[in-house]
């Protein structure tokens, strides 16, 4: 599992934290008033990348398979033309993956 999750996962722990302080961040993604599924779970995913494998908890590997199944359908879901400043991508960015990171 964890060989796809970093698959998945492109963004570090430090990038990730500094993304979901942006307003583009807070912006993706449903909500109901609060805080977004994806930037709630992005929050999760910093912790996650800063435990040693020993420490991962039963909740971090279920959320890590989240992570890995979540990234892979909205790339499939991929829009034409540039990405950059879409919510696409901004979304994806909250679940750890940037799609114009090489």
């Amino acid at each position: 599992m964890s060989e796809d999750f970093d698959e998945a996962v492109n963004m570090t722990a430090a990038e990730l934290e500094r993304w979901l302080a942006t307003d583009e961040s807070k912006s993706a993604g449903q909500s109901e008033g609060g805080e977004s599924v994806g930037h709630a779970s992005g929050r999760h995913i910093v912790k996650v990348l800063r435990k040693k494998k020993a420490e991962l908890t039963d909740d971090d590997h279920a959320h890590m398979r989240k992570v890995v199944g979540y990234v892979h359908r909205h790339l499939a879901q991929r829009p034409d033309g540039d990405v950059e400043h879409t919510k696409w991508r901004y979304s994806l960015m909250n679940w750890g993956h940037d799609p114009l990171k090489k």
